[in-house]
């Protein structure tokens, strides 16, 4: 890799530099304003460039990690010059301009799109992963997954009112940002469908999108899918269960563990809490780099990312809170 680039200045693109630049010491690295308003020059880049220079520049690929509403329009313009991109989570902020950024991928003969789903390269992941798809839980009856995140601690640095999770413009809210849940409930459990929702906006942090969202979802197998997520918890966790024959898989996202609770007792399958979570970033451009141009191991594929996007575009119009 000789050439490579992010778009957006915000605090993911920054991840982004600085992982580019420990797996490509030599490269040169260019960051790109969304905008085109800031040209401050951020730590690990190279330079900051528009995106017809970094067009010319012809990078070996580009993270597109700018505010959600920016991802299709960047994407299309790059890889119809032959640039292949990895775009941040969500897709995109609404399932129409997902499908046009799906159509268009659909008609490229060589360059590679995939999407930042990075809790896919959690390593307690791919045991979760492994165990269900080795059944060995046997039938799963019930799945219950559980995101919340104080969003004012989140960034020191920041008012959160200022941030793209509180802006609706930008593709704010509880289910875009929090949207992992529902990618890796697709990735572990297949296609979903939704059956009910239920949004709010507490009077907490005064914003104008759900900072709560209560989603029910139902598998093609019938398993029952319950998800909340939320920007108001002051104590932060990430846990999903599954419910099944043979007992209940509880997976800690935030300890990095899997445990199976059974007629046995509990037995701890997996357990790594010092894990540096750096490393899902670091192995998700790796996997990127090497995958194929429908992408590969644990990666999430566009036509996937447009699968979780159109279950928020749902979620919003079925909507049964007032």
């Amino acid at each position: 890799m000789n050439t490579l680039a992010v778009v957006g200045m915000g605090s993911i693109a920054k991840r982004h530099l600085a992982n580019l630049r420990i797996l490509h010491p030599a490269a040169k690295i260019y960051a790109v304003s969304a905008s085109g308003s800031n040209t401050a020059l951020p730590e690990n880049a190279d330079a900051v460039v528009g995106i017809e220079q970094l067009i010319e520049l012809a990078p070996d690929y580009v993270v597109v990690a700018s505010p959600a509403p920016y991802h299709a329009n960047v994407a299309i313009k790059l890889l119809a010059n032959n640039i292949s991109v990895l775009i941040e989570k969500p897709l995109a902020h609404n399932f129409q301009t997902c499908s046009e950024l799906s159509t268009f991928c659909a008609n490229q003969s060589q360059n590679k799109a995939a999407v930042g789903y990075c809790l896919r390269f959690l390593p307690s992941a791919l045991v979760v992963k492994n165990y269900l798809e080795q059944n060995l839980l046997g039938p799963v009856y019930n799945v219950y997954a559980n995101v919340g995140q104080y969003l004012p601690s989140w960034r020191a640095d920041k008012n959160y009112k200022d941030s793209v999770s509180a802006n609706k413009e930008l593709g704010g809210g509880a289910l875009l940002e929090l949207s992992h849940e529902l990618d890796y409930l697709q990735w572990l459990l297949g296609d979903l469908t939704l059956l009910h929702s239920w949004l709010r906006t507490s009077d907490e942090l005064g914003l104008a999108v759900e900072d709560i969202a209560n989603l029910v979802l139902l598998t093609e197998k019938n398993t029952y899918v319950s998800v909340h997520l939320d920007f108001i918890q002051k104590s932060t966790q990430r846990k999903c269960e599954f419910i099944g024959k043979n007992g209940r898989l509880v997976w800690d996202l935030f300890e990095n563990s899997v445990c199976l609770y059974s007629a046995d007792g509990k037995d701890i399958l997996f357990s790594e809490p010092e894990y540096n979570k750096n490393g899902m970033y670091l192995d998700m451009l790796s996997a990127f780099e090497n995958c194929g141009k429908n992408g590969g191991g644990s990666l999430a594929t566009v036509d996937s990312a447009m699968k979780v996007v159109k279950l928020i575009d749902e979620a919003k119009q079925l909507n049964r809170w007032r």
